[in-house]
């Protein structure tokens, strides 16, 4: 689950991680007044204006921008709110703003010269340790300084038994190229950083910036977290920061009925029990030359109930030209599946694309006697290779 920037940063300094402080605002009017708030509990004069939407990149869309006095927050808040903001990692039509957040200037003048470094914390899924990559080019894309700089990225691989221990936090303060009060800070920084992560069973913690202040603190200037979907249930006020909104409607409203769905890009609708079946059953798809659009486990209990529910969130999406059922009956028989299919179309009346079914497992043969003989226009196949012939067939 994503959180929303401002979200991520109440997050971190609940833990003591220090943040650019800022207030969330749903309209113009809000955001003047949180402006002003602000301005009384920092001392700030300028503010950074934040779209908040689940991408990165809001900067180069113009989702983030400077201003110097209140009106220029009023005329900014009115631009951003509201607009389909389009970033790199969004779709061609964005995604609308809601809230902005108004946040402190936190680029001061002082004895030193700020900079700006990249952080962030996840699972080193090779070595199933936690790691901490680090970079002193922040505020960059990552991706962009591992292709043309690759030396400037650092990591800190945590045993998750052991944690993260001092020598290690103090070897990011220094290879970061820190000394004095902004060493000790990044320390700090660094061991806070990687608490909050474990403690709030995030997958993904990624600060970019981390900023060193004119006078050496070490702040979050932003937060992208990701929390662990399976652990929300020990986190009951993280998963009350779910936004909706932000998120694919046909895939929320797939959760919401029970169903394990993710939207992609391709023709052929798959509907299958069970997630490893599922991942054969795309690459099957894309070995017939179709491209799956979307991966769809409906779980041990497919009966006519569940697979009508499937069928219409499949046909919500007007790419798709065939919808492949792909069942193993081991908890579920077969024909109670085939009867399934059988009585959610009837009752969605007309469907007017192709339907490959392959039942294999307990009661096959009947499964397969039954779509042959329900007058319906659904091929069966009882062989991987075979539903792979009868989709290209369709698509053809």
């Amino acid at each position: 689950m994503n959180l929303h920037e401002y979200q991520g940063k109440e997050l971190l300094s609940s833990f003591g991680v220090r943040i650019q402080r800022g207030i969330v605002a749903q309209s113009a009017d809000e955001a003047v007044a949180a402006a002003k708030k602000l301005t009384e509990e920092t001392g700030t004069g300028w503010h950074v204006i934040k779209a908040q939407v689940h991408a990165g990149g809001r900067g180069k869309g113009g989702g983030v921008k400077l201003a110097k006095n209140l009106d220029e927050v009023k005329d900014i808040a009115n631009q951003i709110i509201g607009m389909n903001l389009v970033t790199p990692q969004t779709s061609a039509e964005g995604k609308k703003v809601h809230q902005v957040l108004i946040a402190e200037d936190v680029y001061y003048p002082g004895d030193n010269e700020p900079e700006e470094y990249y952080m962030s914390v996840l699972l080193n899924r090779a070595n199933g340790k936690n790691m901490i990559m680090y970079s002193t080019e922040g505020g960059m894309d990552i991706e962009t300084v591992a292709e043309e700089t690759p030396h400037l990225i650092f990591t800190e691989e945590v045993d998750p038994a052991l944690g993260l221990l001092g020598f290690q936090a103090r070897r990011v303060a220094f290879n970061l190229g820190l000394s004095g009060t902004a060493f000790k800070e990044m320390t700090k920084f660094v061991s806070t950083l990687y608490t909050a992560y474990v403690k709030s069973d995030a997958s993904l913690f990624e600060i970019n910036p981390v900023l060193k202040t004119s006078d050496d603190k070490i702040m979050a200037v932003d937060s992208k977290v990701t929390l662990d979907g399976n652990a929300l249930f020990r986190h009951k006020d993280l998963a009350a920061l779910r936004d909706k909104r932000e998120e694919n409607p046909i895939e929320v409203e797939a959760g919401e009925l029970g169903l394990n769905y993710v939207d992609l890009d391709g023709n052929v609708g798959c509907m299958v029990n069970g997630a490893g079946l599922a991942m054969a059953t795309m690459d099957l798809i894309k070995q017939a030359g179709g491209e799956p659009a979307n991966f769809l486990d409906v779980g041990g209990t497919a009966d006519a109930a569940r697979v009508e529910a499937a069928f219409k969130i499949i046909l919500k999406d007007p790419a798709v030209k065939a919808i492949l059922i792909n069942i193993f009956g081991g908890i579920v028989r077969c024909d109670r599946v085939a009867q399934g299919v059988i009585d959610a179309y009837k009752n969605m009346g007309n469907i007017n694309v192709p339907i490959i079914v392959r039942l294999q497992g307990t009661n096959a043969d009947i499964a397969k006697e039954l779509i042959d003989n329900s007058g319906l226009d659904v091929l069966s196949a009882t062989e991987f290779q075979e539903a792979a012939d009868k989709v290209q067939e369709v698509l053809s």
